[in-house]
């Protein structure tokens, strides 16, 4: 299943679910100094969960497709893009969410519903977490998704409990999660791993072993769903909210991975195009690691997205703040470029195809098209 269909279906099944499609809202929060960028799905909807706006929906339920950047401040996956399965500095973030409507029961039904009826998910392929204290969480997997206790791990705090600052609304997560050693084609444990869930035929674990395939990439985290129903105090005690409200996020990218049995993000049709495009303009490569060159395309083809969408949101390079950031995404691809052979601009035509791919779901891409090209362009000439 491409990833057009899963970004379609996901919208079309909560739409049916009396949920508003709502647009992407900008990389650049409105109004909210303490974020550089966009980072999660939830991020639009702040002001509404604090309380301080009414819903946007009159059904007050919603649902997007959400562009999301990770790459500077508190959340910084700038790092780890290219050399792991799924870090990203751009990914987009499907969710649904309730403002005050419904809560944990509605919550679950949909996501299991849409993981084994739309995208067709084999149940015995599927585990989740709860937090290990929300038992009303674990008896609604039992009874709406008839999972037993041996594919519910109940995790702490820090893994599965949710909340936006050191105050405010906050509570627990469960999430679902998918066995690549069961739906990848390619799915191998890592090299001098050991433990029962290296084991691909194996499909029974305790929560030790679960965790620790977790970890190394064997069970891979497709969808979060937070339940806010309290209110932290300044002296650390929870009040409950007067109105427990919804917000999940589904991974665009992993899900992808998943439905196209690939274990790694990069192996999906939202990459391929790019990495082709990358491919075309590579002459001889000196590099002689294969895993170096591979990696070092994967950066590429990773920040000219990021930098399409910054510079279509109206991010432009300099110095400081959100154009410093966007401005070491650039530099970062072009030194990874340079490592690669190409002593000449190499993003430009990636991000173009970036443009040719996403524009008819973004079309924020088309209208500047030309302008971010030419950014790019004159960016990195300046930097060779």
């Amino acid at each position: 299943m491409q990833a057009s269909e899963i970004r379609t279906r996901f919208l079309k099944f909560f739409e049916r679910e009396g949920h508003k499609i709502l647009p992407s809202s900008s990389l650049v929060p409105a109004d909210d100094p303490t974020l550089l960028f966009t980072n999660a799905g939830m991020v639009q909807f702040k002001r509404v969960f604090l309380g301080n706006e009414e819903s946007p929906s009159p059904t007050r339920r919603a649902t997007t497709a959400q562009k999301c950047v990770r790459a500077g401040g508190k959340h910084n996956d700038l790092e780890q893009v290219g050399h792991t399965a799924r870090h990203h500095t751009f990914f987009e973030m499907l969710g649904n969410f309730s403002f005050g409507d419904y809560f944990k029961r509605d919550a679950t039904g949909f996501a299991w519903r849409f993981v084994t009826d739309e995208l067709g998910l084999a149940p015995e392929n599927l585990r989740v977490t709860v937090f290990h204290e929300d038992a009303e969480a674990r008896a609604l997997w039992k009874e709406i998704a008839g999972l037993g206790d041996d594919r519910i791990f109940g995790l702490g705090e820090k893994d599965n409990f949710w909340q936006m600052g050191d105050t405010g609304p906050c509570g627990p997560c469960t999430e679902i999660y998918v066995d690549l050693a069961r739906v990848a084609k390619d799915w191998s444990a890592p090299a001098g791993a050991t433990g029962s869930w290296t084991d691909p035929s194996k499909v029974d674990f305790d929560t030790e072993a679960f965790v620790e395939g977790a970890e190394a990439g064997r069970f891979v985290e497709i969808w979060n769903l937070v339940f806010m129903q309290f209110d932290r105090q300044h002296d650390g005690t929870l009040a409950p909210l007067p109105r427990p409200s919804v917000d999940t996020g589904a991974g665009l990218e992993r899900i992808a991975a998943v439905m196209q049995g690939v274990s790694n993000n990069f192996d999906t049709d939202l990459f391929s195009p790019l990495l082709a495009a990358v491919d075309e303009q590579l002459g001889a490569v000196p590099l002689t690691d294969e895993r170096e060159v591979i990696a070092a395309k994967r950066v590429i083809a990773d920040h000219a997205r990021a930098l399409a969408f910054l510079l279509a949101d109206g991010v432009y390079p300099s110095n400081e703040g959100r154009g410093y950031v966007l401005r070491r995404i650039l530099r970062r691809g072009v030194r990874y470029a340079w490592l690669l052979g190409r002593r000449e601009p190499t993003l430009t035509r990636v991000v173009e195809k970036v443009i040719d791919t996403m524009h008819d779901v973004y079309p924020e891409l088309a209208q500047r098209r030309k302008e971010i090209a030419t950014t790019t362009r004159a960016e990195e000439e300046r930097f060779l």
